[in-house]
This record gives structure tokens, C-alpha cells and sequence, in this order.
């Protein structure tokens, strides 16, 4: 019987804790560990991005110093005699070299003799999107070398752990883009709030927070979101509920809700849509999170980033200050006293942006600034 078979029991913990770590960076130390124990190694280490000449590379290794817990540290080392292996093929330092070659490699000398690291065996891992993650299990010299049922016992495992690295990889990368995409919304001067069907506020962006804290025509009460005024209130529940509706009944995208909120302040209404969140019929449950509500304040002042707007209109630093000020809703006499500069200077200003720009009012100069991109370069709300 192959002493290193491995029992049902311990083959499915480890890929559940592979599929777990895929989802969650925080718990990679749990099957790298039990992969360590499985082989009785030192060091087991996922090599995450292979360094290049003016970055270093990064890995993940647990074994470090008798620790129990995943390291992600740097990674350096150019001239491994591991390098161009046939993706997703496990190889041990015997299939690449002799012993006496091994133990005068410069590589073993200088790295892995420090750490007791002598035998080896790794696989090189192909990505979906191209590249390889290397994964190496290492022992100490007065160990056994690795043998041709543990390295079937590594490939048995090996296509888990791929899996498992794309899923994350892909996670990442979604998680990513979602954050990319949210810091696009706040400098937009967009209020996002995810609820539920009851209004309970499961998320919000930080300029929800911002919105929010103000009470000026929507706070929170008991964890759900509620407009300030009694018969604006009832327009929002019930608009969250038709949002609601239109998902879950008839399947189909239908128009957002919409509703105007009046705001104590007396500052223009907030402008308010609701839109259910798309799922899949098998993943519903009731009280599921699934629905965004979009405020927009629109006497907020723009988050555009003067340095992008200059690079975007060709104007001068003071040009761009006096658009801004101008977008934001002020006079022109207003800005020029605003920015500390005369009257005459600010219209000289604004002929010159006007003539770089083309356009030949300010509504129309507001206008281009608004629906520009330049809002997307700005910095993200605090």
C-alpha cells in the first residue's frame, strides 16, 4: 500500500481549504500549512510574481522561522535553475540536475542552503490570463528526497490548486474594478446606498456618509434609510419596494424608480433614483441586499481635479481655477473675488478660455466642464 495515499478525510479538507483561501487572502495559511504537514516539508511557498529588473517579486510561503502563519514577502531571486519548466508539470531537482550539480549551484549555495532547504519539488502554475505562479515544497538535506508517489500525490493536487489561484485572482480583480468603479461614482458627487426591501442600509459610499451626516433630506433612522419630511418618506419606501418588485417578479429591466426629495436646508431638492440590483433566480433569498439608491446633490461642489482639467483643456493654472469656480456656480464677479484677482482680469480670463475651448457663453463653458471627464480625475472623497 503507498504510504502516502492519501485517505478521503484529509483530501477533502484540503481542497475545501483551497476553495476557502480562494476566497479570502487572510486564510492561504490554512491548506499551505496542511500541505506542509502532508509532506512532512519545511517550506511550502507560492512565488505570486517572478521579479524583474526594476521590481521585486512577491511570495507566499509559510515555514518561515517556525511560524504557522502565511508571509507574503519579497521575492528576488533571477537566477533559480528553476526557471522555463513545462507549465503545470511537477518536477523534483533530480528531473533538472545531478546531486553534485545541485550542491554546487550557486542559487542553493547562497539561498536555500541557509534555510535548510535541499530537496525540492514544485510545479510551475499556468494562469488563465498568461504568466505562471510557481509552487515549490521543500525539505532539509537529512530528510528523504521526495518520491514518485508524493509527486502523484502533488499533482493529484494540483489542478485544486490552480483552480483555486484563478478564483482568486479573478475575486481580486472584481473587487478591484468594484473599487475603482465606486471611487468613479463619489468623484461624480453620486450618493450610493445599497439596501434591502425593508430600506434597512446594508452599505453606503463615503459620500452617502457625507450626504447622510448632514441630514439634509435623508438620514437613517433604525438602521433604514428615510427622507426627512413624513410625505417624502412615504415616496421612498415605496419606490424601494416597486424597485424591489420589478426584480423579483417580472424578471425583466425595467425604468429605475425616481422620486425628488425636498431638503430642509431649502437648497434645490436631491435628485433620487432607486435600481434593483441584478441576481440569479437560484441565489434569492428574502431581505437579500439588493437594491441601490442613487442620490445626487446638485449644488455640491465639483470634485474635478484642476491638474487633469488644465491637461484636458489646454488652460492656464488661472484659467482653470476661474472654470472651476465658475462650474461650481459662481458669478463671474463672484470668482474673481473669490480667487483675489479684478474683474476685468477674470473677463480677460474667460475670453482666453473661450477662444481655447470654443465655446462662446459661460452656461455653455459650465456645460463641457460638467459632462466632461475631468470630474474623474479628481481626488476621493474624504
Amino acid at each position: 500500500m503507498n504510504k502516502y495515499a492519501l485517505s478521503l478525510d484529509v483530501y477533502d479538507n484540503i481542497i475545501g481549504e483551497l476553495y476557502e483561501a480562494a476566497q479570502d487572502s487572510r486564510q492561504w495559511s490554512v491548506p499551505l500549512e496542511r500541505i506542509r504537514a502532508l509532506f512532512k516539508a519545511n517550506f511550502v511557498t507560492l512565488i505570486l510574481k517572478v521579479p524583474d529588473q526594476n521590481e521585486m517579486g512577491l511570495m507566499v510561503a509559510v515555514g518561515i522561522a517556525g511560524e504557522e502563519t502565511v508571509r507574503y514577502l519579497p521575492y528576488q531571486h533571477t537566477l533559480t535553475p528553476f526557471v522555463n519548466q513545462p507549465p503545470d508539470k511537477v518536477f523534483t531537482v533530480d528531473d533538472i540536475m545531478s546531486e553534485q550539480e545541485w550542491r554546487e549551484n550557486t542559487y542553493r549555495k547562497h539561498w536555500c542552503a541557509q534555510h535548510d532547504a535541499f530537496h525540492v519539488m514544485g510545479v510551475d502554475i499556468s494562469a488563465p490570463a498568461g504568466g505562471k505562479l510557481r509552487f515549490r515544497i521543500t525539505r532539509p538535506e537529512g530528510d528523504e528526497p521526495f518520491s514518485n508517489d508524493e509527486r502523484q500525490m502533488c499533482e493529484c493536487l494540483l489542478p485544486h490548486l490552480r483552480r483555486a489561484l484563478n478564483i482568486h485572482n479573478l475575486l481580486d480583480r472584481s473587487e478591484s474594478l468594484g473599487s475603482l468603479y465606486s471611487h468613479a461614482i463619489e468623484r461624480l458627487s453620486i450618493a450610493t446606498i445599497i439596501v434591502d426591501e425593508s430600506g434597512k442600509v446594508i452599505d453606503q459610499n463615503l459620500y452617502a456618509r457625507g450626504l447622510l451626516k448632514s441630514g439634509d433630506g435623508l438620514k437613517i433612522v433604525g438602521g433604514r434609510l428615510e427622507a426627512f419630511y413624513p410625505s417624502d418618506n412615504k415616496v421612498l419606501r415605496q419606490i424601494i419596494r416597486d424597485a424591489f418588485a420589478n426584480d423579483h417578479e417580472s424578471g425583466l429591466a425595467k425604468v429605475p424608480e425616481a422620486m425628488s426629495l425636498t431638503r430642509p436646508s431649502g437648497e434645490v431638492n436631491l435628485g433620487v433614483v432607486v435600481e434593483a440590483i441584478p441576481s440569479s433566480g437560484w441565489a434569492e433569498s428574502k431581505g437579500q441586499p439588493s437594491a441601490v439608491v442613487y442620490v445626487r446633490d446638485s449644488v455640491s461642489r465639483s470634485q474635478t481635479s484642476s491638474e487633469v482639467a488644465k491637461k484636458l483643456f489646454g488652460l492656464t493654472p488661472a484659467e482653470t481655477a476661474l472654470s472651476l469656480q465658475l462650474t461650481n456656480g459662481l458669478s463671474l464677479e463672484e470668482a474673481a473675488e473669490e480667487l483675489g484677482i479684478r474683474r476685468n482680469t477674470a473677463r480677460a480670463h474667460l475670453r482666453s478660455i473661450f477662444s481655447k475651448t470654443g465655446v462662446r457663453r459661460q452656461t455653455e463653458l459650465v456645460r463641457i466642464f460638467l459632462n466632461s471627464v475631468a470630474p474623474l480625475g479628481g481626488e476621493n472623497v474624504e
